[in-house]
């Protein structure tokens, strides 16, 4: 590995192309073959509804207000059938922080779920869980045990943002600390359970809190080994309270450079996430060359981020063919990065 200095050397270089020449020979080690994963999943947001009032988010509604929801069981079954009938095999599902909403509120619904339909279930933010456990009256061990026996299979980075207390303190005051973030992720690792971790940058930070992020994942991942994929991606300014005072979104030059970063940094994670969903198709693409092994989802359904200003879109056919015309193979995935499909 590289120690935490040659990486902020990588983040300040104005060299890009060796600094993707040296991440694309981590990548290459890691992945010899030459395939390149997507998914085909769904984000479902069960409720708007928040208390956290993030200043980077558009999509959440305080308690009370008229466009708030709590989605019923019976619409999120519905909004799974036809994801399974798309091809789909997991469901992303997330959503605000509700102060009603305790334990036996989810273990119902992810019992319900599994009842139904044969599908992995990736399911609740750090936060929510700490939220969970509050309004409940439980350990997060207690409750991600709990959320386990009744369905949950893994558990996605969301809520990490900038893993720093001083940037969280900034854009997200009433949001989990970064120690709590990392527990619900040990206490995962320690029961089991897969996750992954997550960085949303360009809000701000210095490249010393972006680094603050990058060496306490690689730590918590040499305790347990537990994240299956490390996934960055850039702040949406667009109709969000922060965004006035971050008027400019990272560039194509600046992500390409967190997500080599990112890949030789953290090279005890197999999987790094090429985002299109932030940058667009092309500079994902050019992604695969900066470290990037996966370009994560179609999206069937995705409401946080757009409600933010991303307004990218892609289908599989665009996904497999931007994969192609950068050299590599395509090939479907799992939620836990399982490539046994035949496409």
């Amino acid at each position: 590995m590289i120690t935490r200095d040659q990486a902020i050397d990588m983040f300040r270089s104005d060299d890009l192309i060796g600094i993707g020449i040296e991440a694309d020979a981590v990548r290459r080690r890691l992945h010899p073959e030459g395939i390149v994963t997507y998914i085909i999943d769904r984000n479902i947001n069960y409720t708007n509804f928040c208390t956290e009032y993030c200043s980077f988010c558009a999509f959440y509604r305080p308690l009370g207000h008229a466009d708030g929801y709590i989605l019923p069981k019976e619409v999120i079954h519905e909004k799974i059938q036809e994801t399974i009938d798309l091809g789909g095999t997991g469901i992303l599902m997330q959503g605000g922080l509700h102060p009603d909403l305790k334990i036996e509120w989810y273990e119902d619904l992810l019992s319900s779920i599994k009842k139904r339909f044969r599908i992995h279930l990736h399911c609740f933010s750090s936060p929510e869980i700490v939220n969970i456990a509050e309004v409940s009256g439980l350990s997060l061990r207690e409750t991600i045990a709990r959320l386990r026996d009744a369905g949950l299979d893994s558990i996605p980075g969301g809520g990490a943002e900038i893993l720093d207390d001083a940037v969280r303190h900034r854009i997200s005051r009433l949001k989990c600390s970064t120690a709590e973030w990392y527990d619900v992720h040990r206490t995962a690792h320690q029961l089991g359970m897969r996750t992954t971790a997550t960085m949303m940058f360009g809000c701000g930070e210095t490249v010393d809190q972006r680094m603050n992020h990058l060496e306490g994942i690689r730590r918590l991942q040499e305790e347990y080994g537990g994240f299956t994929a490390f996934i960055p991606w850039s702040f949406q300014p667009e109709n969000t309270s922060l965004g006035r005072f971050v008027k400019e979104e990272a560039t194509a030059v600046e992500y390409l450079t967190t997500l080599a970063v990112s890949r030789v940094y953290l090279d005890n994670i197999l999987n790094v996430q090429s985002s299109w969903v932030t940058q667009g198709l092309k500079t994902c693409q050019i992604g695969l060359r900066f470290g990037g092994n996966d370009v994560g989802s179609i999206m069937i359904e995705e409401n946080v981020v757009s409600a933010a200003g991303a307004r990218n879109k892609a289908s599989e056919e665009e996904l497999r063919r931007i994969i192609r015309d950068a050299g590599f193979i395509p090939r479907q995935r799992d939620t836990l990065y399982r490539t046994y499909f035949l496409n």
